[in-house]
């Protein structure tokens, strides 16, 4: 049979960034796939060594805009790991209470656009309508429905009164039983179960293989969660399931979603009721010299954040790795074999974020189209960098 090339991106309807996909298909069949990433590159990285410590912040958290809590913290996390900072216990719920918080809101987006792309409009409608009062939550209590810029060095930067724990409780859990129902509907209408079921199957294997994580990880069998396997924040004193489903198909990862979102309330409730009053920041002043990691437990995955510093007040080197960098390209592995109407469902099905995934392949003249650096020649020159800033 003759195979047809259809090209997704990098500019297409389906995607609200810029990304290239190249779909090769026998008939109705996708027999192999092209994954090019890297259209959006802002430099986030090289602003980062512009700013200071305490700047910084304010710049990852729009890295993603549902990750504007999980890159803040990841990133403070490392500085704090050069600082030996000991953060105060009531801080380290309020992060966690904001960090679920942006979960909820995360995951009920993401069940609202897989409702969208298999033509169920009424979910996308019903689930984002309850999905409001996350984010009117997140507003009270941070001052913004998005950006929260609430997490600092040492802390975070405003308190939250106790007045308001009823009103996270009563937003919390105002959505259990929206999600209840779509568990029920996505269980028992046997439309939604052909297009979910044994659709984009990511088995065991391939996920360990391709280094996925978060819930894409999670819906192949993989027991991959940032909060249980390095607790941070306030997690090691809370009790929570990790949401694991065993298949691997969209299937899988929407339940790993919904699931996770009646996990979040738990963890709300928990720390409302152990949050005790106290101190809200360490008070760090200065950074010394020295290497720090953070990571954190993101929507999509493990977030990660390396920071280097010289003692002076911004970072020389910022390294960030989102879980979309990861994810994205395992859509080889789950859209080969699948039919042409299923590849939309499965490139949402990891909740993909494009702009996270910023990377430079390759430099070349644009009026010229010479190419001035390949990718192995970018990798040198950085290392090269790396050993003269005293690095190994």
């Amino acid at each position: 049979m003759k195979r047809t090339l259809i090209p997704i991106g990098p500019y297409h309807p389906l995607q609200e960034e810029a990304e290239f996909f190249q779909l090769f298909v026998e008939g109705e069949t996708v027999v192999d796939m092209d994954v090019r990433i890297s259209y959006n590159h802002r430099g986030i990285e090289e602003l980062s060594s512009r700013k200071t410590f305490d700047q910084v912040p304010y710049l990852v958290e729009r890295v993603c805009g549902i990750c504007s809590a999980s890159h803040p913290i990841a990133y403070i996390q490392a500085v704090e790991d050069i600082a030996r900072v000991q953060v105060p216990d009531r801080a380290l719920y309020l992060r966690t209470i904001v960090l679920e918080l942006e979960r909820l809101h995360s995951h009920m987006l993401w069940i609202g656009l897989a409702g969208h792309f298999i033509g169920y409009n009424t979910v996308w409608m019903w689930v984002w309508r309850y999905r409001e009062p996350v984010m009117d939550i997140l507003e009270l209590i941070t001052g913004s429905r998005v950006n929260y810029a609430n997490a600092k060095i040492g802390g975070v930067r405003r308190d939250v009164s106790p007045d308001l724990y009823p009103e996270i409780r009563k937003a919390a859990d105002a959505v259990v039983g929206p999600i209840e129902l779509v568990i029920k509907a996505v269980r028992d209408d046997p439309v939604l179960r052909a297009r979910l079921k044994g659709v984009g199957v990511l088995k065991k294997s391939a996920a360990r293989a391709w280094c996925v994580t978060g819930p894409t990880a999670r819906g192949s069998g993989l027991h991959i969660d940032v909060r249980k396997d390095d607790p941070y924040a306030a997690y090691d004193r809370l009790k929570f399931d990790e949401v694991v489903w065993d298949d691997g198909d969209v299937y899988c990862k929407f339940m790993v979603r919904c699931f996770e979102c009646l996990e979040a309330v738990k963890i709300i409730h928990q720390c409302l009721d152990q949050i005790e009053p106290g101190p809200i920041d360490a008070m760090v002043r200065e950074i010394p010299p020295g290497d720090g990691c953070g990571h954190a437990e993101a929507p999509r995955g493990e977030t990660f954040h390396f920071v280097r510093s010289d003692g002076s007040a911004t970072p020389v080197r910022h390294k960030v790795r989102a879980p979309s960098y990861v994810n994205i390209p395992s859509f080889k592995a789950s859209c080969v074999g699948q039919e042409i109407a299923d590849v939309a469902l499965i490139l949402a099905s990891v909740d993909p974020c494009y702009s996270c995934t910023e990377r430079v392949a390759v430099a070349k003249d644009v009026s010229t189209g010479k190419v001035l650096w390949t990718h192995s020649d970018l990798v040198r020159l950085s290392r090269e960098k790396t050993v003269r800033m005293g690095g190994k």
